[in-house]
């Protein structure tokens, strides 16, 4: 048999690179170990005190190596995808982690975040709490009947209307909270046509309440697609936290009570 590999040492100081992965380290107990933050990373409010190392996707290696990391957890998706291989080639460990958008993914980031901070046994009790809470949220909304169906706007820069497919977190999110994303056919976020926002015929329109500059309701609804859609003749839009809505992290239970209430009102309770 092959010798085993010694396992690595425990990160003692950690850049937290992802809201969820700092919303996970101080679930753990364990922020005392962190040394810094992404932008992204905005609760709790205590991760505020922490350096500010840049946004998750225009990260710069001078930036995150500036407060002097011994390991270095990024969740997928960080870059630029430069910044990443010169930070992948430097002797500090680079712990990235996998991002998905389901109960089974959360379990995932609190158990890889646990091991790389010597935290396991906290990290399964967390993991066991979480699970417990997200099924016991899924429960909730499985029984939904008449599905709402909801379109996720990210921006509408110059009144194009760029918006969530699958493979999202904002996709995940609204079908976790008992929905159905009016959007299908590809993955990722893309610009839609007015005809495709018709077609798509949401009840409901999903915002973040704290990305970029603000779209007012009556911005919104005066969108010509928009009106033409039943969310626009029932003037229903639904705003969250973007980190709160879209961190599949361990407030994702709550988000998902909160945003099926939004869509359903009671009925997700019964």
């Amino acid at each position: 048999m092959p010798p085993k590999r010694p396992r690595p040492s425990p990160i003692r100081r950690g850049s937290a690179i992802g809201g969820s992965i700092t919303e996970i380290v101080f679930a753990l107990g364990e922020q005392d170990r962190l040394v810094a933050r992404d932008s992204t990373s905005r609760y709790p409010e205590a991760a505020l005190k922490l350096p500010d190392v840049g946004y998750m996707r225009q990260l710069s290696p001078e930036g995150v190596l500036s407060v002097n990391p011994s390991g270095i957890l990024a969740l997928h998706g960080s870059g630029p995808k430069e910044t990443v291989d010169v930070l992948k080639k430097t002797s500090i460990p680079f712990i990235e982690v996998p991002e998905r958008y389901d109960r089974e993914g959360i379990l995932e980031k609190i158990r890889i975040v646990g091991k790389a901070l010597g935290a396991d046994a906290k990290a399964n009790a967390l993991a066991a709490e979480i699970d417990a809470r997200l099924k016991a949220a899924e429960k909730q909304t499985a029984s939904i009947k008449d599905r709402k169906r909801a379109l996720f706007v990210l921006s509408m820069r110059g009144g194009k209307i760029l918006a969530s497919g699958g493979n999202t977190a904002a996709d995940g999110i609204i079908r976790l909270s008992g929905g159905v994303n009016a959007i299908d056919g590809y993955s990722g976020y893309k610009q839609l046509s007015d005809e495709a926002v018709i077609t798509a015929r949401p009840d409901v329109i999903l915002m973040m309440n704290n990305a970029g500059p603000g779209v007012s309701d009556d911005e919104l609804f005066a969108h010509p697609s928009i009106r033409s859609t039943p969310a626009g003749a029932a003037r229903k839009v639904v705003r969250m936290d973007g980190g709160y809505l879209l961190g599949f992290g361990p407030r994702t239970a709550d988000v998902i009570r909160d945003l099926a209430a939004s869509l359903y009102g009671g009925q997700a309770a019964d």
